[in-house]
């Protein structure tokens, strides 16, 4: 294996803590980047989620349980779309002076890092044989953070110059000047930058250096103005012992405040050689039931207010779709007559199964549970909330 082969490895595995989201799973590229052009594609595998942690300290190369040699996981994402995309996830610099008591990250020592032109060149060898389709590119901080944020977007620019049309993630860094975050906006599609948490006091417990005001909400609101409608943001649910009622009103903030595109949740895991290693992880469910709770409020027209209403006492979600639990204390919908609104609290109805009910029942009231598979509604969740009234119970247009 290449030195470079050999960093590009050790930079992706330094990367795998970071989280996908529903319909994204961590994969590995099956054969090396040297031997990519000579022998035959094998297929794209998924690998256990337990097999890149417990192969996380391997700087060389990594094998499936056939014995292949691979090179680095990338994120298979959109499955919805039909499509299987694989976007390379990577770390530009694979140490950092930062103190983030959760990330693996900080316990390495060995200086390996990319120049923006070295790694420029092996991506788009990568991406030109077919290998990746996209990136996301992040990076310790070994050093000043203006000194990394001009590397990042420095090897966005070449990809850029250098014929590169595809998607482009770039972290934002915490402490970043606002020119930088205004150069990243102009070349990438995406920019980031996570909060990691609730508040300063929830981040200062796992991370002293970050100023949480100053570092990251500063920074984020540059961000949203920088690239509105194009930034992200990244929760560790459970790292700093916040409870899911604290995390629902930070969420509420960010969506009034700088409107997220989209929010992602991370299950906090325990790494060894972290201050966080004696920590109990948090369960997978738990970040689960945070997207779900999430497209409530972004998709659904649900209110913080009225999802806190799914909390315990304690303020957290059972392991339970919000969403279900929500309808349970609800009275049944009249198909027939609930405004748009009301429909999407229905389990199993989302916004497009809404606007096809609106659309049918103009035509047809639906007289029962069976009249639902005509709007696409599958499985007995959405009629048990709901009621069918008869045909006299609708208005109809006496014109087209």
């Amino acid at each position: 294996m290449s030195t470079r082969e050999q960093k590009l490895t050790y930079l992706t595995a330094a990367g795998r803590f970071d989280i996908c989201s529903p319909g994204e799973c961590l994969q590995l590229l099956p054969v090396t980047v040297e031997t990519r052009r000579s022998s035959q594609a094998s297929e794209i595998l998924p690998v256990p989620l337990d097999t890149l942690r417990a192969s996380q300290e391997a700087l060389g190369g990594l094998e499936d349980p056939n014995g292949r040699t691979v090179i680095a996981p990338y994120i298979s994402y959109n499955r919805r779309t039909g499509g299987c995309g694989r976007m390379l996830k990577m770390l530009l610099n694979g140490t950092c002076s930062y103190d983030c008591a959760y990330c693996p990250v900080r316990t390495r020592r060995e200086p390996v890092s990319f120049s923006p032109g070295e790694f420029a060149d092996t991506f788009l060898r990568l991406w030109r044989d077919g290998l990746v389709e996209g990136l996301f590119l992040s990076s310790g901080i070994p050093r000043d953070v203006d000194y990394v944020m001009h590397d990042l977007v420095e090897t966005g620019e070449i990809l850029r110059r250098r014929g590169y049309d595809g998607y482009l993630h770039l972290k934002i860094l915490p402490g970043a000047t606002r020119a930088d975050i205004h150069d990243a906006a102009r070349v990438a599609d995406r920019i980031s930058i996570n909060l990691e948490t609730t508040s300063p006091d929830r981040l200062g417990g796992i991370a002293g250096v970050k100023d949480y005001r100053q570092d990251i909400l500063k920074r984020q609101s540059w961000v949203a103005e920088e690239k509105p409608g194009g930034h992200t943001t990244q929760f560790v649910v459970g790292a700093a012992d916040e409870t899911d009622a604290e995390i629902l009103s930070c969420l509420a903030d960010q969506y009034r405040r700088v409107r997220p595109s989209r929010v992602y949740f991370s299950a906090f895991h325990a790494l060894p050689g972290t201050p966080l290693a004696p920590h109990p992880d948090t369960p997978a469910w738990r970040a689960r039931r945070w997207y779900q709770a999430d497209y409530l409020l972004r998709d659904y027209g649900i209110t913080a207010d009225e999802l806190r209403a799914a909390l315990d006492e304690e303020g957290f979600f059972a392991d339970r779709d919000p969403k279900a639990v929500l309808a349970a204390g609800n009275a049944p919908v009249n198909v027939n007559l609930a405004p748009r609104r009301d429909l999407l609290r229905v389990p199993g109805i989302g916004p497009k199964a809404a606007d096809r009910i609106l659309s049918l029942r103009r035509v047809r009231p639906f007289t029962g549970p069976a009249d639902l598979a005509r709007a696409g509604i599958r499985g007995k969740g959405g009629g048990r909330h709901l009621v069918f009234g008869g045909r006299d119970t609708i208005q109809t247009k006496l014109f087209p």
